[in-house]
């Protein structure tokens, strides 16, 4: 199989990923955080590590504003669920996900929200003066996806966040596809909120997704109960991160994320440069195909996602074949209908191939020349 699916997971993973996990398993399975005896103790010491992994790579000012989720979603709801109240403005990209968008939409259909939503230059970037433009003093939370899983296109989020900074808005900046390959920071690209998954570009497992927290921002909890401090009060502890993180943690989860964001913290600038080039590499080919539209602007910054539409031939039906010939893709419209209607492709949907590090230049020729022989009948 080549694996050309990483913008939905990221796959193979580090072994030492695996590793982490079962070691936990094996020898480790426990509650941390709950009591006091040396399992609980050895076990809470690896989720703090992965805290602080995460903290100095993000640029949080405390590992206690980093918060562990189940994923980006989850991640994206806290934060929008937990800042927004009745009678407020929202500003999104026209490229937000679903895990966006169907939130907003309850809110906006309860008649509890408005939702106002930034156009693109011709390239797909969302400039800086559009924004500006577009702000309001009902403005409560601006939303940008930083790289868009169908085109690839990386928006200018340190110009955007300087924006939403000079005019007191909050930014939650979406990095479900830059987060481990792209340098971000909160103060490098001025946002207050930055959601992301654990088992994309940071190498983790499922199930594991982070919200990291710039100073003064306090979004309400998403959930509450057990946190195993403060027991006695029936009210949710202000404590960070116990605030955000009610029940029990993914152990065997964070302890593979550790592992994976150890390995990029040491790889990352190899990892992307190495990416990329595959992902160029399989653009230069699939140029070269007749009969098929490549999606993104050649002159945006992107990241390593390639997607296509075949003009005479149904996007199921080519990922369905490039499948049975041993290619994984991932085809239709990627929870993501926002940018397929400004790109024209809501009807058809698109192919999308990502490159990871462990695929090879034969593979990507390989599976460039399998496309042209399916799109052409051959």
């Amino acid at each position: 199989m080549i694996y050309l699916d990483n913008a939905a997971t990221s796959f193979p993973k580090p072994p030492q990923v695996a590793r982490a996990m079962a070691g936990t398993l094996e020898k480790l399975g426990v509650n941390p955080g709950r009591g006091g005896h040396q399992l609980t103790l050895q076990a809470g010491r690896i989720v703090q590590r992965c805290r602080e992994e995460l903290a100095e790579t993000f640029g949080a000012s405390s590992p206690e504003r980093v918060i562990f989720t189940h994923n980006c979603t989850e991640s994206l709801n806290l934060a929008i669920a937990g800042t927004l109240r009745q009678g407020d403005e929202v500003i999104c990209s026209h490229a937000e996900h679903n895990a966006v968008m169907r939130l907003l939409e309850r809110y906006r259909s309860a008649g509890q929200i408005t939702i106002r939503t930034l156009q693109p230059d011709r390239t797909g970037i969302i400039q800086p003066e559009a924004l500006r433009r577009t702000l309001s003093p009902r403005t409560a939370l601006v939303i940008i996806c930083h790289a868009s899983n169908v085109t690839g296109v990386i928006q200018p989020a340190a110009r955007l966040g300087a924006v939403c900074r000079d005019h007191g808005v909050p930014l939650l900046l979406d990095a479900a596809q830059s987060a481990g390959t792209e340098d971000i920071t909160l103060s490098g690209t001025n946002a207050s909120m930055i959601a992301m998954p654990g088992h994309k570009g940071l190498l983790g497992p499922q199930g594991t997704g982070v919200l990291i927290l710039s100073d003064g921002v306090s979004p309400e909890p998403l959930i509450c109960g057990g946190t195993g401090s403060a027991s006695e009060s029936f009210v949710q502890p202000d404590l960070l991160p116990d605030r955000y993180e009610s029940g029990t943690v993914n152990l065997p989860g964070i302890a593979g994320l550790l592992a994976g964001v150890q390995f990029v913290r040491r790889y990352r600038e190899e990892i992307r440069e190495y990416e990329h080039r595959l992902a160029q590499r399989l653009r230069l080919q699939l140029e070269e195909i007749s009969g098929i539209r490549l999606l993104g602007h050649p002159d945006a910054p992107r990241s390593a996602i390639v997607s296509f539409v075949p003009r005479s031939m149904d996007v199921s039906d080519l990922c369905d074949a490039l499948d049975a010939s041993g290619v994984a893709v991932r085809g239709g419209l990627h929870c993501c209908p926002a940018v397929h209607t400004w790109l024209g492709t809501l009807r058809s949907g698109a192919v999308r191939m990502s490159p990871g590090m462990y695929n090879t230049e034969q593979e990507i020729d390989d599976a460039a020349a399998l496309v042209q022989r399916l799109v052409h009948g051959r």
